[in-house]
């Protein structure tokens, strides 16, 4: 099992449009994703977000290759959509999580 988190970080300002966004065009991407076995797209609530909104997409892949060939080709893709049509207005982080132990 390998697994990448990929949090978007969105201002105040296009609230929503990224709502918009998240409901739509991005549900839709990633149920649209080969490699990925599962999926979770949580709204991220935190005492330390004062502006704007935090999203997390948690993918899980069968190892680390298929994970490498999403970064690779699809969150090229991903990235260019959301800065195409939202610019500076939504950052973009990728984690790699390494599990350790799992009872997923």
């Amino acid at each position: 099992m390998s697994i990448l988190s990929i949090t978007f970080h969105s201002t105040e300002n296009i609230k929503n449009d990224w709502e918009n966004y998240l409901e739509n065009e991005l549900h839709r991407m990633v149920e649209n994703l080969f490699d990925v076995e599962k999926y979770i797209l949580s709204e991220v609530n935190s005492e330390m977000i004062n502006e704007g909104k935090n999203t997390n997409l948690l993918l899980v892949f069968d190892d680390d290759e298929k994970r490498l060939d999403f970064l690779e080709i699809e969150m090229k893709n991903i990235e260019e959509r959301i800065t195409g049509k939202f610019g500076e207005e939504v950052m973009v982080f990728v984690t790699f999580l390494n599990p350790r132990k799992s009872r997923f």
